[in-house]
């Protein structure tokens, strides 16, 4: 179980849920003229106030369901940084793994009308962002310990 958790990249399920809001919460228009000019289906749900909450200087702040997505995707890029520290075969998996769906969050950001909202477009970057900073990561901890093993030999 351990291993699969190694190779999963944590970044699948705010993209699975955003897939599941797009593509199962709101039907899409039938033609493309009615999609450009209603905007995103998906837009509703983003747009909704989810948390408002009363500050000391009198307004409301209102937090809506994009910006809920974005700040637990914030939560596990750290955690997917912090997993690319290992060095192994599972590290170099997960990298791979992380480009794939890089990929896929690309097309359908660039081919479907659902995605192509802002909320989207952060949580693109941040599978950018876990794929790029992961590969960095893996290299700097793998030349430090093979720098560690050049020192013991004698």
């Amino acid at each position: 179980m351990r291993a699969l958790f190694s190779v999963f990249p944590l970044l699948v399920l705010p993209v699975v849920f955003y897939n599941l809001v797009a593509f199962v919460f709101s039907a899409p228009p039938s033609d493309a003229v009615a999609a450009t000019a209603a905007g995103s289906p998906a837009l509703e749900w983003l747009n909704n106030v989810w948390i408002s909450i009363p500050m000391i200087s009198g307004v409301t702040w209102e937090i809506n369901g994009g910006e809920i997505l974005i700040i637990a995707s914030m939560i596990l890029l750290f955690m997917e940084i912090l997993k690319s520290t290992s060095t192994g075969a599972a590290t170099i998996m997960n990298h791979a793994v992380s480009l794939i769906l890089f990929i896929v969050c690309l097309v359908e950001f660039l081919m479907h009308p659902n995605f192509a909202t802002s909320v989207f477009f952060i949580l693109t970057c941040m599978t950018l962002l876990d794929v790029l900073a992961g590969v960095v990561v893996t290299i700097v901890s793998a030349r430090r310990d093979f720098a560690v093993g050049e020192g013991f030999s004698a």
